[in-house]
């Protein structure tokens, strides 16, 4: 089981239509700060990056941003952060994000959000990482993410092992409760009919 010191969160840059993601990520905010878990994310303080930035500080959580240099006027830094490291790019962005935190959950967003959680998934698939990856799916926004992982189980692409690996669930509480639980799976990366390639 995975020792929970800190998390990273994906969100949109934007609030998002609905006030229930929102509401969502100040709660999984809250109840990290509450339980001393500290926060890594993209380090806006834009849409519900920034409210989930500002519910974990002020209930006296840590929370470290990190930002690319060349999103610094898009994104908006946030300037009341435990720490704000700059870095020179997205993959930069994504590795010390990865290096800092313990597990991964991905709230409401768009594609970056998307792009985001679905590598931190592949690199606890091949091993690259072992920390669990969870998707808060606030009134089903993932629900169509699930479906296609699970046609990809159901066509081959994907191993059941591996497609049990992402947790889901619309309860915030929970969704925590299940990330501290979790255990990676031991399968091969390869399926029954495929042959690894060559070293």
């Amino acid at each position: 089981m995975p020792d929970l010191r800190s998390v990273c969160l994906y969100a949109g840059s934007s609030p998002g239509a609905d006030p229930a993601y929102a509401q969502a990520a100040s709660e999984l905010a809250r109840l990290l700060a509450a339980r001393g878990i500290g926060i890594v994310y993209g380090g806006a303080s834009v849409g519900l990056m920034g409210t989930l930035a500002d519910a974990a500080l002020e209930a006296g959580g840590e929370v470290v941003g990190i930002l690319p240099a060349a999103l610094g006027s898009r994104e908006i830094g946030h300037p009341g952060l435990t720490r704000l490291e700059i870095v020179d790019s997205m993959h930069q962005r994504k590795a010390r994000m990865a290096e800092l935190s313990d597990a991964f959950v991905a709230l409401p967003g768009g594609v970056g959000t998307l792009e985001e959680v679905v590598e931190a998934l592949t690199w606890t698939m091949l091993g690259i990482h072992l920390k669990p990856v969870g998707l808060l799916n606030v009134g089903g926004y993932y629900d169509l993410l699930e479906a296609f992982l699970d046609r990809a189980r159901g066509e081959s692409f994907l191993r059941p092992e591996h497609r049990a690996l992402l947790l889901s669930d619309p309860d915030p509480a929970t969704l925590v409760a299940r990330l501290t639980m979790w255990a990676p799976a031991h399968a091969s990366r390869w399926t029954s009919t495929e042959t690894p390639p060559a070293a």
